[in-house]
């Protein structure tokens, strides 16, 4: 349950980045700018979940 519940999270914010920061996909870094948001996500994650 946990790994369908995290991939469902990463689908999300793979879908609305754009909303999020809408600002990053007006030149032509769309993907780029999806997938960054994406490794700090998970970066974030990471160390909330080993330091806190």
């Amino acid at each position: 349950m946990p790994w369908t519940l995290g991939f469902a999270a990463g689908a999300m914010l793979f879908i609305i980045s754009n909303e999020i920061i809408p600002e990053t996909h007006r030149n032509s870094y769309k993907t780029l700018a999806t997938f960054s948001l994406l490794v700090g996500f998970v970066i974030m994650m990471f160390l909330d979940a080993t330091l806190g």
